[in-house]
Formats: C-alpha cells, sequence, structure tokens
C-alpha cells in the first residue's frame, strides 16, 4: 500500500494510505487532535496519579511522546503500552515534525528513543515514564484489568470495520481496571453499539478541530 507522508492543518505531519484514503492522524490537525481526544478527555482525568496506559495503534509515536511530555509536565508516573501489528518504518519516522512543532527540542533523543527501543520489552525512558511496544494483533490481546486508560486509534471504521467490532471491544472492557477509561476519536453510532454491548457507559464529547464528535467510555462497577 503506498504510503506518502502529508501536513495536517496545524502543520504537523501524518502518514497516508493512499489506496485507503485513510491518515493515521486527522488531516484538521494531527497534533491538536492527538491534545483534544487522548489527553483533554482521558489522561487529565487521572491529574497528577500515577496511570498505566494502553495505546490501540502505537503508529508515528505522536500520542505517546505528547503522553510523556505531559508526564513530565505534571511529574506523573506513567506505564505506557503501545499496540502495533504494522510498525511504521524509520524512515518514516525521521519525516514527522512532532518534536519541532511541540518545541520539545530538549527532549528529541525521547521521541527517537521510544521509535528505535526493541519489542515486547518494557524500557525506562525516564524516572517516571515506561514504554513497552507490543507487536501484536488487536484481536490476540488478552489483558485482564491492567490498564486504568486506552486510547483506542485504530484506523476508522469505514476502512478496517472489524477493529470497531464487539469482539475488539471486549478484549479492551477485559483490559481496563475496574472504574477505567476508554477513550477514541470515533462517535458513530456501530460503535457506540459496540461498546455498549459489552458492558461500556458510553458519552458523546465535542470532538477535536474538524469533527464534530467524538466518544469516552467507562468501566462502571
Amino acid at each position: 500500500m503506498k504510503r506518502e507522508i502529508i501536513k495536517t492543518l496545524d502543520g504537523s505531519t501524518t502518514i497516508h494510505l493512499q489506496e485507503w484514503d485513510e491518515c493515521y492522524h486527522s488531516k484538521h490537525g494531527a497534533i491538536q487532535e492527538a491534545k483534544h481526544v487522548f489527553i483533554k478527555n482521558g489522561l487529565e482525568l487521572f491529574g497528577n496519579n500515577p496511570v498505566r496506559i494502553m495505546e490501540i495503534g502505537f503508529g508515528t509515536g505522536l500520542n505517546a511522546f505528547i503522553t510523556f511530555l505531559e508526564g513530565v509536565r505534571k511529574q506523573q508516573t506513567i506505564n505506557y503500552v503501545g499496540v502495533e501489528a504494522y510498525p511504521v518504518e524509520a524512515k518514516e519516522v525521521l519525516e514527522m515534525n512532532y518534536v519541532s512543532e511541540l518545541e520539545a527540542d530538549a527532549f528529541k533523543d525521547v521521541f527517537a528513543e521510544m521509535h528505535e527501543a526493541e519489542w515486547d520489552e518494557e524500557i525506562k525512558i525516564s524516572t517516571d515514564f515506561s514504554l513497552t511496544k507490543r507487536k501484536q494483533f488487536f484481536d490476540e490481546i488478552n489483558d485482564l484489568e491492567i490498564f486504568d486508560l486506552i486510547y483506542f486509534d485504530a484506523f476508522g471504521y469505514r476502512v478496517q470495520p472489524e477493529l470497531w467490532s464487539a469482539e475488539i471491544f471486549q478484549k479492551m472492557y477485559n483490559s481496563l481496571k475496574p472504574n477505567g477509561v476508554l477513550v477514541t476519536y470515533a462517535a458513530r453510532g456501530v460503535v457506540k453499539r459496540s461498546m455498549i454491548a459489552v458492558g461500556f457507559t458510553v458519552e458523546k464529547l465535542a470532538g477535536p478541530p474538524g469533527k464534530r464528535e467524538m466518544f469516552r467510555a467507562f468501566k462502571k462497577v
């Protein structure tokens, strides 16, 4: 599948898959989307408390890098697991402009380390941030009550509806601790029904720039 690096409307880059006409992030702004969906409506719920996060779709590492920066700002302990079946190639990572757009030159080496780290091994990025990248298909996830928060950032329902099924969301529900949270950019009715079918309590929130709505789901107990 042909891939190209494109610039989104907030100046940050993403990867565009031409055959699907699908991007790794919103064309309206990759960084804006990540901050709104995953930080504002996900991570911020936990204040400065230690948190265990699983990201569904590690991709370019943008969500992990922004989460690391937030952890530094708040002096928060974060254990981060990124699940990815098809890792981004090194040459593509080098074209991502996240360090400069986030004005994070002091942590340039951290972004590189996130991508250079071995797969399926936990590494200490800093005193307070650990990262495990798991090369794994989403239907192979079998964690039980490990995570406080899930960033669900799979490719869209239009191109991969199987990733938004009740079967996948059952795995997400099982992976969360009681009262855990899942956030996603998605807002389709069929996605909401799949979440509710496995036990999630779902709320609709204002979406990031260019998208009217998004979902946040809770494992209520």
